[in-house]
């Protein structure tokens, strides 16, 4: 696959077939994610990859804590607000997303299944966590993060797989470092689900929307 191809064909996806992803797969991916580029050759980023058994034990746990009402306590802060152009954008997807799968915005007890599924990485088989020292400056430090996670999420579309980067794998870190050996000196910033993708599914193939005129500038 073309470089243009992997970066038109990547989505976020979120439906996953129930087929594991071969562990070299994996490996083989993350071999070629880390000559990402990094400020100063710092390659500041750490991984973990999460299947089998812990996982499932992740997917549950977490779903339960958002079923519960469990305040949300990312090591990352999340956005509180947004500029008007960027939540219109976030609110169209949302639409999409409802839309696809014939649920009404109305409907919260449809709503609030499907945002379940969601807090249970919407069933990958494979879920890949991204960490950096605590020591470091995080805003250099997650921009390096950004970079290693566009390259794997490339990657991955390149060998037939799908991604999605989910905020919402690290709302619980607590959970997660009950769950998983996290070390103490580490912060979680972003994990990434990973598997097979289900193509046949609505919500893996609705439209989406790129404008080049709103965020470029040329100066001559």
């Amino acid at each position: 696959m073309q470089l243009v191809d992997s970066i038109r064909q990547r989505r976020s996806i979120r439906q996953f077939l129930p087929k594991p992803v071969p562990d070299q797969i994996i490996q083989d991916i993350l071999s070629e994610a880390v000559w990402s580029p990094s400020w100063g050759n710092t390659q500041q980023w750490e991984m973990m990859v999460v299947t089998g058994d812990k996982l499932e034990k992740l997917k549950d746990e977490n779903k339960k804590a958002l079923l519960s009402g469990q305040s949300a306590q990312p090591e990352l802060p999340f956005p509180e607000s947004w500029p008007d152009a960027h939540k219109a954008r976030y609110g169209e997807v949302g639409k999409a997303v409802l839309a696809s799968q014939s649920t009404d915005r109305d409907d919260k007890e449809a709503r609030l299944q499907n945002t379940a599924h969601m807090f249970s990485f919407f069933n990958s088989p494979a879920l890949i966590y991204f960490m950096v020292d605590k020591a470091l400056s995080l805003e250099y430090a997650i921009l390096d993060v950004g970079l290693i996670v566009q390259n794997v999420s490339l990657l991955a579309c390149d060998k037939g797989l799908g991604t999605c980067i989910m905020a919402v794998s690290v709302m619980y870190p607590d959970i997660i470092r009950e769950v998983l050996p996290i070390p103490e000196g580490k912060r979680l910033i972003i994990g990434t689900a990973l598997g097979y993708p289900d193509l046949d599914a609505p919500i893996n193939n609705f439209e989406r929307e790129r404008d080049l005129e709103q965020v470029v500038t040329w100066v001559n």
